[in-house]
């Protein structure tokens, strides 16, 4: 069954269907949820309120995007709106953060093949200030420099999501990047 055939059955409240849809995109709508938040859990919650509003709104899409960009636009949204009712909560997140690090595979970067301990404490602590940098972008640019480079969206893609042109997309996907840049060169000496 293909895609428009699903959110059809969707809209009718098929709950076969939605099964059907929940397996086919749940890994990429939690990697992106968990992109985003840097929490496992948050990113879950996230998800299943994704999933929730595409049940309920299913017959107001229109066919106009692909279904994994409506779920990136969603998912890109709560996920946003997330984090902005928990900013209060900004030091307990990272705190967090950097104690799921430390007990393994905590965000979505390439980790080193060699089992050298001083490489593994590299790599995690690498991990650990990259996450912080990404951690302190406005919401958009880490949500455009997150659905490039860790969710591999062209930037057409992403200007679909994100509800934004091309040009705009550029634009916050170079800032991000001078942005990272003055947050990383002064650490390189510590990693």
């Amino acid at each position: 069954m293909n895609d428009n055939e699903l959110i059809k059955k969707i809209a009718a409240k098929d709950h076969t269907a939605f099964k059907t849809l929940v397996e086919r995109y749940q890994t990429l709508v939690i990697s992106t949820c968990y992109s985003l938040l840097g929490n496992r859990q948050d990113a879950e919650d996230v998800a299943q309120e994704v999933f929730i509003k595409v049940y309920q709104e299913a017959k107001g899409f229109r066919g106009e995007s692909k279904i994994s960009t409506w779920l990136y636009r969603i998912a890109v949204n709560l996920s946003l709106n997330w984090r902005r009712k928990r900013k209060w909560d900004r030091f307990l997140d990272i705190f967090a953060f950097w104690k799921q690090e430390e007990g393994g595979n905590a965000y979505p970067f390439e980790t080193e093949t060699e089992d050298r301990p001083d490489r593994v404490i590299e790599s995690k602590e690498r991990k650990r200030i990259l996450s912080l940098a990404l951690d302190a972008l406005p919401e958009r640019q880490r949500a455009a420099i997150t659905l490039h480079k860790y969710q591999g969206l062209s930037y057409q893609e992403i200007a679909e999501v994100l509800g934004t042109s091309l040009a705009a997309v550029e634009s916050l996907i170079h800032r991000a990047k001078l942005n990272l840049q003055k947050k990383l060169l002064p650490l390189i000496d510590r990693i």
